[in-house]
């Protein structure tokens, strides 16, 4: 990720800052926001919201698909500073108009009532068990287990992203060739840890650690690429 002073914006020619707060292809995370004063930041959280504390009043805008942390797909978080109503286009559909929500509170058309009722629910998780502090600690744990066990296989495993930029959503990493890769692929499948291919253009592997996989998910995880290190190194 480019670091917060490296990211240039004018003030007097440049209407808002557009981030990703977590991306998922390459593993990569904003740890440090970039805050420009005059301008707006509008991040896309959909992966990594509720996932660790954030100033949310540094931002005038925050979506979220709900899919990664905070329930099934099918709804939207958004996080709307009342001055940036101020600013939208006149000409915008109704459906496209945050005003349209506010002035509806959220109802303007019939939502999809079960995904927010499951939502509701792991808001409910997340207080219960402590809040985004306690959240926060539980994924830095999940991914300190995976990127130590890249970082002491001597290379075997190598990691996508620069340390001080990597994921605690999305931990990518590759190995010396892809049969090798394809092989713990299918190995891992075989042991029923799915989903463990790298994005489709990206290719490579990617362990995503969202909110609900458990802790012992990601030790399960380690001890088997330690496994694979033994057999095939």
């Amino acid at each position: 990720m480019p670091s917060p002073q490296d990211i240039q914006v004018d003030k007097q020619t440049d209407a808002y800052l557009h981030i990703t707060s977590n991306e998922t292809v390459n593993g990569t995370q904003f740890h440090y926001f970039p805050i420009v004063p005059g301008v707006p930041v509008i991040a896309d959280m959909s992966s990594d919201i509720l996932s660790r504390p954030l100033n949310i009043s540094k931002f005038a805008v925050i979506y979220a698909g709900a899919q990664k942390n905070l329930g099934p797909a099918g709804v939207t978080i958004v996080i709307l500073h009342e001055e940036m109503l101020q600013q939208q286009r006149a000409s915008l559909p109704a459906i496209l108009d945050y005003h349209t929500y506010v002035k509806h509170n959220s109802l303007y058309n019939t939502p999809p009532v079960y995904i927010i009722y499951l939502v509701n629910l792991v808001l409910k998780w997340i207080k219960r068990n402590g809040g985004l502090d306690f959240i926060e600690k539980r994924n830095v744990e999940k991914a300190r287990l995976i990127y130590e066990t890249i970082d002491q296989s001597y290379g075997f495993y190598q990691g996508m992203a620069r340390p001080a930029s990597r994921s605690l959503m999305n931990i990518t990493f590759k190995m010396k060739n892809n049969e090798l890769e394809k092989r713990f692929i299918q190995e891992a499948n075989e042991q029923r840890m799915l989903g463990l291919e790298g994005y489709r253009s990206f290719g490579h592997i990617r362990a995503s650690v969202y909110n609900a996989l458990p802790y012992e998910a990601c030790k399960a995880l380690t001890e088997f690429m330690k496994e694979f290190q033994r057999h095939y190194c």
